[in-house]
């Protein structure tokens, strides 16, 4: 596993509004924020920036939930971090779209049908028309702004969904199939076939309990604690390499997912939306491992 890393997802809260059917993290109404106190994120913001970081995302649950967020966003922006929200767009309050309208701030959303009643059969609320209203106003607003959209089923109206968001304005717009974690599980259990390859490289994620994964959708597996031990420990700690060679070792006869657009499961945020659009990471011109998040 690398020793430093470019981004780190924020998972501040397992709160939401909504419940999709296939949420990794199995968010809902009463998820809650966890042990991470303010000034624990503060601190994680602070040393994920020493080792490297250029860009936080913050996810959840529904982020725009915690009552820090905005607090949280201007302290990674005065670290010289840039930040995304993955956000469903359900609510986003006038004060939060002045936050969200400063330079260094970008959003990502999913979006999974232009059917109204298919959509609220995802995420189990009628959410369609004010995730769409917000997409619009995100772009009004000149607000960087990408969305996933995850087929779940044959017979999906998801096709439709990527031409209504290129309509809507949105131009960086992943695809990606059910995978199974979390509530996406159908068949049997997650496990390493349901992740991308790319786990641990260049990047790493933080729960609002302060356990630290490898990615989002590695959540069985814990590398340490973030409100016990720094970060540059964590990633340089045992438990990160053991669990680095573990992933080597399954993803060297298998193929990893292609790191343009998808690089993870059903409902999870970027994996490293710092290298694109400009190209700078490891993902290319197009790059950005952007999986889709709905919680």
């Amino acid at each position: 596993m690398d020793a430093t890393v470019s981004f780190v997802w924020l998972e501040i809260t397992g709160r939401c509004q909504l419940e999709c059917r296939h949420c990794y993290a199995e968010s809902g109404p009463a998820g809650d924020h966890g042990g991470m106190a303010d000034t624990d994120w503060r601190r994680v913001i602070d040393e994920a920036a020493e080792v490297g970081a250029r860009m936080v995302q913050f996810i959840g649950g529904e982020p725009t939930l915690h009552p820090s967020l905005p607090a949280l966003i201007d302290h990674a922006r005065t670290r010289g971090v840039e930040v995304e929200v993955f956000s469903n767009l359900v609510h986003v309050t006038p004060g939060l779209w002045e936050v969200l309208a400063q330079s260094g701030v970008r959003l990502a959303t999913s979006y999974y049908s232009t059917d109204a009643a298919e959509h609220a059969q995802i995420t189990k609320r009628p959410t369609y028309p004010r995730t769409k209203a917000n997409i619009a106003e995100a772009v009004r607003r000149s607000i960087p702004v990408r969305a996933g959209v995850v087929n779940l089923w044959d017979g999906q109206r998801s096709d439709p969904a990527v031409a209504e968001l290129h309509e809507l304005g949105v131009t960086e717009i992943g695809t990606d199939r059910l995978r199974e974690v979390g509530r996406g599980v159908r068949t049997g259990q997650a496990g390493l076939d349901q992740l991308c390859g790319h786990c641990g490289h260049d990047k790493i994620a933080i729960s609002r309990t302060g356990e630290v994964w490898p990615c989002v959708f590695s959540r069985w597996m814990p590398v340490g604690n973030a409100r016990e031990r720094a970060l540059a420990d964590i990633l340089a700690g045992p438990r990160m390499a053991e669990t680095g060679a573990t992933l080597r070792t399954h993803f060297a006869t298998r193929p990893r997912s292609a790191c343009d657009p998808q690089c993870g499961p059903n409902c999870g945020p970027a994996c490293n939306p710092s290298c694109w659009p400009t190209g700078a990471g490891p993902c290319g011109p197009n790059g950005g491992c952007q999986p889709n998040y709905d919680a």
